[in-house]
């Protein structure tokens, strides 16, 4: 077995392990894990504010794709009464009831949920919202998940919250681990040089702020264009050609009507067909699956690089 086989395998191993580290709903081992836990607490969130929870919350709203996905992989899906419709994995999410876009979130179809915890976005266009929410009587946990780093406090954050600290612990350590198999998978592996569209029409290129910049370079590319900080830009097809990528990534399902156009022949990876599609969901937002798509794209690249002459 190659080393990045055997990587590979690390951490497909490891994402089974997260799969399988929350008990199920309803199991007995939770259960009573959540008569004991059934006290007031108080939980600081992203914001530094100190959200108090009488009792371990049994109606969560999670307005945040990201959190959802961690509350079900921390076994608490039965207690999610609400969801924006972007929360869609895992497919049991989709048939809790959705309370609209979630940016900023509907604050009257929050409240038809009747919930005893709201999880939002930490970002400046849900403040409002996190603030009526408040002066209502609804405690709201504002978390940032921007970023790989963030997921694992997420995940223990939220276990704090709920009652079942032992589950959010053990599920960010597996994140953790997950991605510590990634970052060394890396380590001393030849970099495809990579431009990230978010679009080609007028092209816009990923930045070193974005999500999808750590995925990438974790699977081994170099994004040529890290030095931008902000999370996307619009870029010209000069800067775009002059900076000479091995392989164009295009985010989305499809690369786009703009890269058959003749001017677009001037970037080489697209004269030479290095063309690869982002069009997995686990690449579209942060997400406990990023291992795993991180260790998928990582073979995508070397097969799409191009050949470089022997020394």
């Amino acid at each position: 077995m190659t080393g990045r086989a055997r990587s590979t395998s690390l951490i497909l191993g490891c994402l089974a392990l997260l799969a399988g580290c929350a008990p199920a709903h309803g199991a007995p081992r939770q259960r009573a894990a959540l008569r004991g836990a059934d006290a007031p607490r108080v939980i600081v969130d992203d914001a530094g504010d100190s959200v108090r929870l009488p009792a371990a919350p049994q109606r969560i709203v999670s307005l945040n794709p990201t959190t959802t996905e961690l509350l079900f992989a921390l076994g608490l899906g039965g207690r999610v009464v609400g969801r924006t419709r972007w929360c869609d994995f895992p497919a049991a999410a989709r048939a809790v009831p959705s309370v609209g876009d979630g940016l900023p979130p509907n604050i009257e179809a929050v409240l038809e949920q009747r919930p005893d915890l709201v999880v939002i976005y930490r970002g400046g266009v849900n403040d409002a919202a996190v603030q009526r929410l408040r002066e209502l009587g609804v405690p709201v946990l504002a978390l940032r998940t921007d970023r790989l780093e963030d997921l694992s406090r997420a995940a223990g954050t939220l276990g704090a919250a709920a009652g079942v600290p032992a589950a959010g612990d053990s599920l960010a350590a597996v994140l953790d681990s997950t991605l510590a198999i990634a970052r060394s998978s890396t380590a001393g592996v030849p970099t495809t040089s990579v431009v990230i569209l978010a679009s080609t029409d007028p092209p816009i290129a990923i930045g070193a702020g974005s999500y999808l910049h750590e995925v990438v370079e974790l699977a081994g590319g170099r994004n040529l264009f890290a030095d931008l900080p902000a999370a996307s830009a619009a870029v010209s097809l000069e800067a775009l050609t002059a900076r000479n990528p091995d392989v164009l990534l295009a985010v989305g399902t499809a690369p786009g009507p703009g890269l058959g156009r003749p001017e677009w022949r001037a970037v080489r990876a697209v004269r030479e067909g290095r063309i690869l599609v982002l069009s997995e969901p686990a690449l579209a937002r942060l997400t406990p699956r990023a291992p795993a798509a991180i260790a998928a794209l990582r073979s995508r690249l070397a097969r799409a690089q191009p050949r470089r002459p022997s020394p």
